[in-house]
């Protein structure tokens, strides 16, 4: 399995979310025991589950990331 790891620096593009207070209270603890930022977290977190989608999920956004180039 792999390991989380957080990337020191990233471009990125603003977007907001509304997260259920729960889920937003555990991402900021592990933030503070990472001591990283909630944002670096988020990220790191996300990655992880694109990178990990069972394999009909991947082929679906593999197709339509190839539709979307196509379009361009």
């Amino acid at each position: 399995m792999r390991k989380l790891k957080i990337p020191r620096n990233h471009s990125g593009v603003s977007k907001t979310l509304r997260l259920p207070e729960n889920l937003v209270d555990d991402i900021q603890i592990l933030s503070d025991l990472k001591n990283i930022s909630f944002n670096k977290t988020v990220i790191e977190l996300l990655d992880f589950s694109l990178k990990n989608l069972d394999d009909d999920d991947e082929k679906l956004i593999e197709k339509k990331r190839k539709e979307l180039t196509k379009s361009i």
